[in-house]
């Protein structure tokens, strides 16, 4: 099998985009094979360039991975305009770029969360404030699954709602529903432990 796809590959590659579809459509059709096949064809090169915006070989590695298992679990509706091995590196690239989007955004979120604190609150609060963000990460433990992932993609990564429907498959009102959901949980349970006064944390992110 995996001689077959090679060859039907090389062919592709040497005839233009239109046979490029061939190991494609064997991937769509659920064949392990032909995954395989693509995946150890690949990967090792995408690592590489991920890399080179990473600089992070870790980071790199999961942001391969992401994209092949986006690929075989969205299999059956993507529809590739460009050449598949185009296709995979356009993808890594924007992974890579999103994850340094996120990580510039959390830093810039700590930040602004210490310089808000040194606004807002004397000295002899700080005991207050880490004891209220605390309090937050318990409730947060305690939502339901999907709602607590789809919080921590907000607050925690700094991912947009459209994104994370994206990336959940689902729709952009039903992230704002669960997002909502989770506030409501956490503010009924600071109000309850007496933490009211400090609700503007809700819109800072949760480490």
């Amino acid at each position: 099998m995996k001689r077959s796809i090679s060859q039907n590959e090389n062919k592709n590659e040497s005839q233009g985009t239109g046979n490029r579809s061939s190991l494609w459509d064997a991937v769509s059709r659920g064949e392990e094979s032909a995954f395989r096949y693509l995946f150890d064809t690949y990967y090792q090169s995408l690592v590489t360039y991920a890399f080179r915006y990473l600089r992070d070989l870790d980071a790199s590695r999961n942001v391969v991975q992401d994209v092949f298992v986006m690929l075989y679990d969205k299999r059956e509706e993507i529809n590739i305009h460009t050449s598949l091995k185009a296709h995979l590196y356009q993808s890594v690239r924007n992974r890579a770029l999103n994850a340094i989007k996120r990580d510039k955004m959390q830093r810039e979120h700590h930040n602004r969360m210490w310089e808000d604190q040194d606004e807002h609150l004397e000295n002899e609060d700080y005991g207050a404030l880490r004891e209220l963000e605390g309090r937050i990460v318990v409730v947060v433990e305690k939502l339901p699954e999907q709602c607590k992932k789809i919080f921590r993609m907000s607050r925690q990564e700094g991912i947009s709602n459209a994104e994370i429907a994206g990336q959940l498959s689902i729709s952009k009102r039903t992230v704002e529903t669960q997002i909502s959901k989770a506030l409501k949980k956490i503010r009924e349970d600071l109000v309850k432990h007496g933490y009211l006064p400090a609700l503007f944390l809700f819109f800072w992110p949760i480490f």
